[in-house]
């Protein structure tokens, strides 16, 4: 094999979008359009983390190369042994991390990483040598920023897909072209926000914290120790769900577009109802929200708007809620615990437009006149035996006012 061959990058791994989209037009496939098999290119091409599919317009190759050097900071440079030397790890270790963030899984041949890519392997591997982290504290790190923003990313350019199909009347497939030329003008401007609210949000998490560590856990009044006899999950917190009533039956109903409306508006109208009683939302599993409060009142209070301003848009079929006072445990921006799942089994038993608690939560609360709570009948619950469900209900005051 002569040095000039082995000098040049080897025709499947192209050594960047630009090079892939020049080595395209240099080279061109012998198939037409018609005679090729759309599924398969698409499925060969998704094989590899460099491939663009043959028959991609030049247009939409210059646009991904030209996005791409401004996303990943210039060309493709490295292998993965390379990167991974000079950081001083094994490749196992640097795999790890690039797997929790999200990287495809690489051969040694392929020309994948830039200059930031071995920057920022050489900070979080800089973090652990110093003792600030340990390596399996990176890599959740690592996993918590690859997972969110590649939700963010997805749920952004729906966004602005979805904008320009409703707004500018275009096709799904010419605003996605569109995208490769809007992008350049907006990418500053949502890097900045983007920054922003994770300086925000960290912000109100400390605030949490010390509120937790100043009322939350003092509201909860529990032994040290836990049913089992021993240590307590250590979050006392409000957990509470929300869910569409039929919802199963509804989707059926509907048309795929007409669904995501349904699915987005709902999950909008809750994220700002909570937020605006100062709770968080943890996740939405499609026709349910889940979120969590610093306090039984403000959770209570979180529930009860939830059902009557949800019930007030004619789009969504009828709710019902829960909200339960109790301890959980925090991982990878989820809840686990008892508390969760009383919650979760609170809110299936709930008829449409009510909103159950359970015993404890309900004494938490009987003293403030904001809030009525009204026996129901014992029932028996999976996991926790005959429990007597209250339902929750408003007393004086208007609650939370959402604009």
């Amino acid at each position: 094999m002569s040095t000039e061959h082995t000098n040049q990058p080897r025709p499947d791994f192209p050594q960047s979008a630009a090079q892939a989209a020049a080595g395209a037009r240099q080279h061109p496939t012998p198939d037409t359009p018609a005679e090729s098999d759309p599924i398969l290119e698409l499925a060969q091409a998704m094989e590899g983390p460099l491939r663009i599919p043959a028959h991609t317009s030049d247009a939409v190759r210059d646009g991904v190369a030209s996005l791409e050097n401004r996303l990943i900071g210039g060309q493709r440079e490295f292998r993965r042994r390379e990167v991974a030397a000079e950081a001083g790890i094994s490749l196992h270790s640097a795999r790890k991390l690039w797997r929790a963030i999200g990287f495809p899984e690489l051969s040694d041949d392929e020309v994948f990483f830039t200059k930031a890519d071995k920057a920022a392997l050489g900070t979080m591997v800089g973090m652990v040598r110093e003792g600030k982290l340990t390596e399996e504290t990176a890599i959740s790190l690592m996993r918590s920023v690859g997972q969110m923003t590649d939700r963010m990313v997805v749920w952004q350019i729906e966004a602005l897909v979805e904008d320009m199909i409703a707004n500018q009347n275009m096709s799904d497939r010419q605003a996605r072209r569109q995208l490769f030329g809007m992008l350049p003008e907006i990418i500053p401007a949502i890097e900045d926000l983007l920054l922003y609210s994770w300086r925000r949000q960290l912000n109100s998490a400390v605030h949490r914290m010390a509120l937790r560590v100043e009322t939350g856990v003092a509201a909860y009044k529990q032994d040290t120790t836990d049913a089992d006899g021993g240590t307590p999950l250590p979050l006392a917190r409000a957990v509470g769900f929300a869910d569409l009533v039929s919802y199963t039956s509804l989707s059926r109903r509907m048309n795929e577009r007409t669904l995501a409306q349904l699915v987005q508006r709902f999950e909008a109208k809750c994220a700002e109802i909570i937020s605006v009683g100062g709770g968080r939302l943890v996740k939405t599993i499609g026709d349910e929200v889940l979120y969590v409060a610093e306090t039984p009142q403000a959770g209570a209070q979180i529930a009860l708007s939830l059902s009557r301003e949800l019930a007030k848009d004619e789009l969504f079929p009828q709710t019902r809620g829960a909200v339960v006072w109790g301890r959980v445990l925090s991982r990878l921006g989820d809840i686990y615990g008892p508390t969760v799942n009383m919650a979760a089994r609170l809110t299936s038993l709930a008829e449409p437009g009510m909103v159950l608690t359970d015993p404890i939560t309900a004494n938490t609360l009987r003293n403030d006149a904001r809030f009525v709570l009204t026996a129901q009948e014992i029932t028996a619950i999976r996991g926790f035996g005959d429990i007597q469900p209250y339902e929750l209900s408003r007393g004086e005051g208007e609650g939370l006012v959402i604009d």
